[in-house]
């Protein structure tokens, strides 16, 4: 459950986003409102998602399971404030965040500084304007700008795919550490390994991107979400550590689902 309500977490923040950004640049523009941003998200959820949302099943019990109260039906909630909070809150959050910052990265690689994407957005949309300004005074067509902005879009799809490497495995256990785990889920191993290639396969095969408007991208452009993909890795493994080390303490009451 909670692997599948991260992608909410991300979702939701990129929406906030583009209400409250107003006339900034973001790509959450097309990536929701049009009609193949919308297949895009599709190719996140049943795509890059399903495959290893159902490799949890193959996941071996952890080695303390028997060592835990059965559920209370009327008091454990499958779905709890708790839940929401880790999914929402702060993974998906942080899977959010990674997003948006290789979109500044690529935006800022070619000639385009947060500070000035502030009120671009008219200019931008407009094909009449073929020469505008980046940071750096080059000027740049209707067609140049609408494939650099793409091309972001495509960015962030691949940032979550990375993002969610971690969030898979930190879902693994609930208690127990993923060193003291291990990675012997086969199915859940092919997982990880079929959405990067699925990312691959959207991002690289020819007509993609006058299909799903999805663009190559450099090599580079898939570094910036790794290390908030360490980051959630970490983040969860600490949170564990102290669930153990301090059980019935104040993280366990506010994070343990």
């Amino acid at each position: 459950l909670q692997y599948d309500k991260t992608s909410s977490g991300w979702k939701a923040l990129s929406r906030v986003a583009h209400i409250y950004a107003g006339e900034l640049n973001l790509p959450v523009k097309r990536m929701f409102l049009s009609l193949k941003g919308t297949v895009t998200i599709l190719c996140i959820d049943l795509g890059a998602d399903m495959v290893p949302a159902i490799s949890l099943a193959y996941e071996t019990a952890e080695s303390d399971i028997m060592k835990r109260q059965p559920r209370d039906p009327k008091q454990d909630k499958l779905v709890n404030e708790r839940l929401i909070s880790m999914s929402y809150g702060q993974i998906g959050m942080m899977q959010a965040a990674a997003g948006f910052f290789a979109y500044f990265v690529i935006m800022s690689e070619n000639g385009f500084w947060p500070g000035r994407l502030l009120g671009l957005r008219k200019e931008w949309d407009s094909a009449a304007v073929n020469d505008l300004k980046d940071s750096y005074n080059q000027e740049w067509t209707f067609k140049d700008r609408k494939t650099l902005e793409y091309t972001c879009h495509t960015a962030f799809f691949v940032s979550i795919v990375i993002v969610q490497w971690a969030d898979l495995i930190i879902c693994k256990t609930r208690r127990n550490s993923i060193l003291h785990q291990g990675m012997r889920n086969h199915v859940l191993n092919f997982g990880l390994v079929f959405e990067t290639a699925l990312a691959a396969f959207l991002a690289y095969t020819p007509g993609m991107d006058k299909g799903l408007r999805m663009y190559p991208l450099k090599f580079n452009w898939w570094l910036p979400a790794l290390p908030f993909s360490l980051l959630i890795f970490v983040y969860d493994e600490i949170r564990r550590y102290i669930l153990r080390r301090n059980p019935g303490g104040w993280v366990e009451r506010e994070t343990y689902y």
